[in-house]
């Protein structure tokens, strides 16, 4: 009970995180010009995993799915293309599961996202209807490295 009362979602990239500001936010040695942009906290969890990525992330809450009533608005889409656009970010890099809903939400966030830095995608070393958080190191290393400009 004590550990659901001191966690909640860091101010900046709304990772879960017991502090205001979570600890890859607040990492000096983080590379401050590319943002990770995934559904939840899972996928960063396992994206660190693979210790291949060396930058910051940006947590959306979810994935844009209007069948459940969840739009953009109840998303942390404003706040990324805010980050994105206020910041010298160089690269958002989309690490969002090939589903339908993912890719419903890799399209909306990348055309927002397009007029102020390059946007890429993880390469789909992942199945079609797969998800982050279950998939091993290595594939997950390989997509980020083969990762390309989205369309």
């Amino acid at each position: 009970m004590e550990a659901k009362q001191q966690v909640g979602f860091c101010s900046v990239c709304f990772h879960l995180s017991a502090e205001p500001v979570c600890e890859i936010c607040s990492a000096p040695n983080r590379d401050h010009n590319t943002i990770c942009v995934v559904a939840d906290s899972r996928d960063v969890i396992a994206l660190e995993r693979t210790r291949e990525y060396k930058g910051k992330y940006h947590v959306l809450g979810g994935l844009i799915s209007p069948i459940d009533g969840i739009g953009p608005d109840q998303l942390h889409i404003t706040q990324l293309v805010r980050r994105v656009s206020q910041q010298s970010i160089k690269e958002a890099i989309l690490a969002i599961s090939p589903s339908v809903e993912g890719e419903t939400t890799t399209l909306y966030v990348g055309q927002l996202l397009k007029p102020f830095t390059r946007v890429t995608r993880i390469a789909f070393g992942l199945p079609m209807g797969g998800d982050l958080e279950y998939a091993d190191e290595v594939t997950l290393a390989r997509a980020l490295e083969g990762r390309r400009d989205l369309d």
